[in-house]
């Protein structure tokens, strides 16, 4: 699409040869509401791409040198979805570790591709890697005290702060004779680095710490 827009057309050699102009309109960041015209002549000299996006119903073109106002209201938009995303990826985390399941980067992603309005499975393996980055996702690489293998990805199985894991056990309160799930903390061995994304070991398991521009 970046060198030449119109290959992208299925049959494009063919079809090329029955018009004289032509106009695509695609949109080159998935996560940004603006879409770019590329506009084809066969017949006179090129014309520029446009950027345009639909404000109140109508669509209007935009300076891509400019802070306009319908950017920025569109990019506080896509800060808002990145930020439910986040917390849906936590609260899933949280949740399945109270079911009794851990998973990796990748086994999550597809497991919950299309689910809770994550999206696909590239994009939900690109939020847990920017959760790791700002440290609100962190890694266990050994599974044998919840019941599962040492995890063979690059960094481990995932881990949010707060976690218990059910061992799928009950314990019943003497005094009240409540039944409440045997349940473990997981706590984090490894994380990644915010400056290298090499995997480092946590040097205090039981202290949560954040990178200096972690959180919000």
């Amino acid at each position: 699409m970046a060198e030449d827009p119109f290959l992208a057309l299925s049959g494009a050699s063919a079809l090329r040869g029955f018009y004289t102009s032509g106009i695509i309109m695609h949109r080159p960041d998935e996560e940004r509401s603006e879409r770019r015209l590329e506009i084809e002549l066969r017949n006179g000299p090129a014309l520029p791409s446009m950027l345009v996006d639909k404000v109140s119903g109508r669509w209007i073109e935009l300076d891509p040198n400019s802070e306009r106002l319908v950017r920025k209201e569109g990019g506080a938009k896509l800060d808002a979805e990145r930020a439910r995303k986040h917390d849906v990826i936590l609260g899933i985390l949280l949740d399945e570790a109270l079911q009794g399941r851990l998973y990796s980067a990748l086994q999550f992603a597809e497991t919950f591709e299309n689910k809770g309005g994550l999206g696909g499975k590239d994009t939900i393996r690109d939020r847990i890697s920017v959760l790791a980055t700002k440290g609100y996702i962190k890694f266990v690489r050994d599974g044998a005290p919840f019941g599962l293998p040492s995890s063979r990805s690059k960094f481990g199985y995932l881990c949010a702060e707060g976690m218990t894991f059910s061992t799928g056990g009950e314990s019943v309160d003497p005094d009240t004779g409540e039944i409440t799930q045997t349940v473990i903390e997981v706590l984090p061995t490894h994380y990644k680095s915010p400056q290298t994304g090499a995997t480092l070991p946590v040097e205090n398991t039981s202290v949560w710490v954040y990178p200096e521009d972690g959180r919000p």
